[in-house]
């Protein structure tokens, strides 16, 4: 097997339990780095981890750091859905709080969306590395690919 099955895609709580409003309010609570950095190291964890089995090159986001995946499917409503890992903690805390915002969402609203922005209100890009921001990049741009079709 090397894409996850659809029930899958549609199961993820992710963007629509927990939210890019609902991150951004916890995450702007914490005035300093460090501790929005421990939120982002928390929400790594709270991502469900892809089986061995999807880690596979043609998933590969290239320009990380770091290996990560990211499988899409959209579904016949219309919405863009996805799962997606990685070897790094604070990869995966990046792509909880990249899917939050892009996860069941229609091509139109991920149009509108402006991640480098909030990323950049969050604090986030000051302080990521400029690998991790050009990996975190990576993952927005292949996301928007996927998402124009």
């Amino acid at each position: 097997m090397t894409k996850p099955a659809i029930h899958q895609f549609l199961a993820s709580t992710i963007g629509s339990e927990l939210t890019q409003e609902d991150l951004h309010h916890e995450l702007m609570a914490h005035t300093q780095w460090q501790g929005r950095y421990r939120i982002i190291m928390k929400l790594g964890s709270r991502m469900p981890a892809l089986d061995t089995e999807w880690q596979q090159p043609h998933a590969e986001v290239s320009g990380c750091e770091s290996k990560a995946w990211l499988y899409h499917h959209q579904s016949d409503d219309g919405k863009h859905h996805f799962l997606a890992d990685s070897e790094s903690r604070i990869i995966k805390g990046l792509l909880v709080l990249i899917l939050s915002a892009c996860n069941h969402k229609h091509s139109s609203a991920l149009a509108e969306l402006d991640l480098e922005s909030w990323f950049t209100e969050l604090g986030l890009s000051a302080h990521l590395s400029p690998s991790r921001a050009n990996g975190v990049a990576a993952l927005i741009q292949t996301i928007k690919s996927l998402s124009e079709g």
